[in-house]
């Protein structure tokens, strides 16, 4: 039997796009949402539903998958329409992706085998400020990154590294109070 959790005050009534190009995946996400938030969840299997589903409603939060629905892309939409990005991934799950979802404007990288956290994800995207988020995630990324690559992985991209990591010490108040202040900030 499952322990009932208490339901997010923070995503209560929140609108999310989830894009995922295996159903199997998107409803486990919608179950898990569904379980621990009372979010209205929109979901997409294709880049071409998910495109218009961007353009034609406003987003909380969307969460994308990088691979099979040219997930960069659908960042860029996002970011440029003001909606907070969490990019998914399990193939992508590479220095590369990560700069460039960091680049594009995401929020948030999630690999696919930590989503049991992101509905904690979630609400850190709405309640903290960019740098925030980022400073928490790349807590953990950089451990995942570390054991997968070696310590070495950022050294190719030493320079970027540095300067996103000086940006992410920039002091700032931590809770927003209004959730979407800040999603045009690039860091």
């Amino acid at each position: 039997m499952k322990a009932k959790m208490a339901k997010s005050e923070i995503l209560r009534d929140k609108t999310i796009l989830v894009v995922d190009d295996e159903p199997d995946v998107l409803e486990s996400l919608e179950e898990l949402l569904r379980d621990h938030t009372d979010l209205i969840v929109h979901t997409a299997t294709d880049f071409h539903e998910a495109r218009q589903l961007l353009f034609s409603h406003n987003y909380d939060v969307a969460v994308l998958d990088i691979m099979g629905v040219r997930g960069f892309e659908l960042l860029e939409i996002a970011h440029h329409r003001g909606f907070p990005v969490v990019m998914l991934t399990a193939h992508a799950l590479n220095p590369d992706a990560l700069k460039r979802s960091i680049e594009l404007g995401a929020r948030a990288y999630l690999p696919k085998d930590h989503l049991a956290f992101l509905p904690e994800f979630l609400e850190d995207i709405l309640k903290l400020s960019y740098r925030s988020v980022w400073r928490k995630a790349l807590d953990d990324l950089l451990s995942i990154f570390d054991t997968r690559f070696g310590s070495n992985w950022r050294k190719p991209e030493q320079q970027f590294w540095t300067e996103f990591e000086k940006t992410l010490q920039v002091d700032e108040p931590t809770i927003l109070s209004d959730q979407r202040s800040d999603t045009k900030d690039s860091g």
